[in-house]
């Protein structure tokens, strides 16, 4: 693998990871929650707020007509990544969370009545669980939710089962940001449109590991964070087929989502700027294009390689340890390890691991019907990115050791 023989240069790009935590060298492996930066990323903000910062899409001065160029680019950037057919497919929004409570918000008003159904799954974020129990409460639907077994895969038998005439989406995720199971979303989608009813895919934990392509995955809606694959906070994306979209009443009120205002009526813009009410992050934007071509220099297929190579290194490692629970052994998996090391809990195993300047996630990994599902409180995660080395994984290993000890 390439990545292996350039990861010294790859680190380097990354500043973040010369920083000292406790008089240690930095450990990361939170990566689930938030991934560190690029110089190409950083410098990309900086640029863009040094060089073009003006308002985009209305102004005719330089600047604004600069930073509008960069902002549609980088929709089309986005665009291209996905697979997408058009450039007004991609909605830009402040993460994974604004984009699910978009389409909860705008699918639900138009398509969705009382009495009707959508279906999630078990291993969801609260992300697509939350707004979905929102719009019950205004629209009196029912919620109805795939199970899991003790590996941590969807039973695809009952899923299917699940559908009536009164099904009106289903929203799953493609990857468990606490299990790492990679669900069979392909499969998952053609089952439903065999009843005709359309499918949201959350990506968060996803597009930045593996290679998507919406088209191929014939996926009506599909939502990711920046900030976890590579880019700014605050900047997230929604990919929806222009019939639903076209559709779809605004989530939104205010400028830019509107063609003419007046007392009397309000007509509404065209997509995307339908559902973007308000300035866009137009730095954010660029800078999401910027670690878009980051992760396309190196490669997805490379990068879910070196990956799986790591999460198989750390399984291993860890089941030498001994006394260690991990929840999650799918055979098709990504780069996340949630864990219970003997009765130690993992609160206090992150303290203390932390001391030794190695950064996890503790707690329930805003994931609670998973905890539920297995009787825990939380977990400690571990999650790889494409900057980690074997050599943390021996050092979180060795942490690890030394904590027991003092248990």
């Amino acid at each position: 693998m390439d990545i292996i023989k350039n990861i010294e240069q790859i680190r380097k790009d990354f500043p973040i990871l010369e920083e000292k935590v406790h008089k240690h060298k930095l450990v990361y492996l939170d990566n689930a929650a938030t991934t560190q930066k690029p110089w190409s990323v950083i410098k990309k903000i900086e640029e863009g707020y040094t060089h073009q910062n003006a308002n985009v899409h209305r102004g005719v001065h330089f600047l604004s007509q600069m930073a509008t160029e960069a902002h549609e680019d980088a929709r089309k950037t986005v665009q291209n990544f996905l697979g997408a057919e058009h450039s007004h497919e991609i909605i830009f929004t402040r993460g994974t969370t604004e984009s699910i409570n978009l389409v909860a918000y705008s699918f639900g008003e138009t398509f969705l009545k009382e009495g009707d159904e959508i279906i999630i799954s078990e291993m969801e974020h609260h992300s697509n669980i939350v707004p979905w129990q929102l719009l019950r409460t205004r629209k009196n639907i029912t919620i109805k939710v795939i199970p899991f077994n003790e590996k941590g895969e969807l039973d695809l038998e009952t899923y299917s089962s699940l559908f009536t005439e009164r099904t009106r989406l289903v929203a799953v995720t493609h990857v468990s940001n606490v299990l790492g199971t990679i669900n069979p979303v392909k499969e998952i989608i053609k089952t439903a449109h065999s009843h005709n009813v359309p499918v949201l895919i959350d990506g968060a934990q996803s597009v930045p590991h593996i290679s998507v392509n919406v088209k191929d995955l014939d996926v009506d809606f599909y939502v990711f964070s920046g900030h976890k694959i590579y880019g700014p906070t605050g900047m997230g994306v929604l990919y929806g087929k222009e019939k639903w979209l076209d559709a779809m009443v605004p989530y939104q009120g205010g400028g830019e989502m509107i063609a003419q205002v007046s007392f009397e009526n309000t007509t509404f813009n065209e997509l995307p700027y339908k559902f973007e009410a308000g300035t866009p992050d137009f730095i954010g934007s660029t800078a999401l294009a910027e670690a878009i071509r980051y992760v396309q220099s190196i490669g997805m297929n490379e990068i879910a390689a070196y990956e799986t190579y790591l999460l198989n290194y750390a399984t291993e490692k860890l089941k030498n340890l001994g006394d260690i629970r991990i929840f999650g052994t799918s055979e098709h998996k990504s780069a996340v390890i949630s864990m219970q090391v003997g009765n130690i809990h993992h609160y206090d195993m992150g303290t203390l691991l932390d001391k030794l300047g190695i950064a996890l996630r503790t707690g329930h990994h805003c994931a609670q019907p998973i905890m539920k599902h297995f009787g825990i409180e939380g977990t400690l995660r571990a999650s790889f990115a494409l900057y980690n080395t074997t050599e943390e994984i021996d050092a979180l290993i060795s942490g690890i050791e030394r904590v027991k000890k003092l248990f």
